[in-house]
């Protein structure tokens, strides 16, 4: 069976069947916890970008301070040649 044979036998179905009848109370109730959801995300994007800019600071900080990307100085003196 392909797509347009699937597509016409989905019309066929849903044709003979009624439509449902929706409940009065059900779009107050959709929307206020859709509201709700839109709130948690925004809350959850805005936490995730604080704790980036947190780590990116801290980050920061720490390579200003500890300076990674120096050397450290060698723990043994170099033999003395040339005396």
């Amino acid at each position: 069976m392909n797509r347009p044979e699937r597509e016409a036998a989905a019309r066929r179905i849903m044709e003979r069947m009624p439509a449902p009848t929706v409940p009065p109370d059900l779009h107050p109730e959709v929307v206020r916890r859709g509201s709700r959801m839109l709130r948690r995300r925004t809350a959850a994007r805005r936490l995730l970008w604080l704790v980036l800019l947190a780590a990116a600071v801290a980050f920061t900080v720490w390579a200003a301070t500890a300076r990674p990307w120096v050397e450290p100085p060698s723990q043994t003196t170099p033999p003395l040649t040339g005396w």
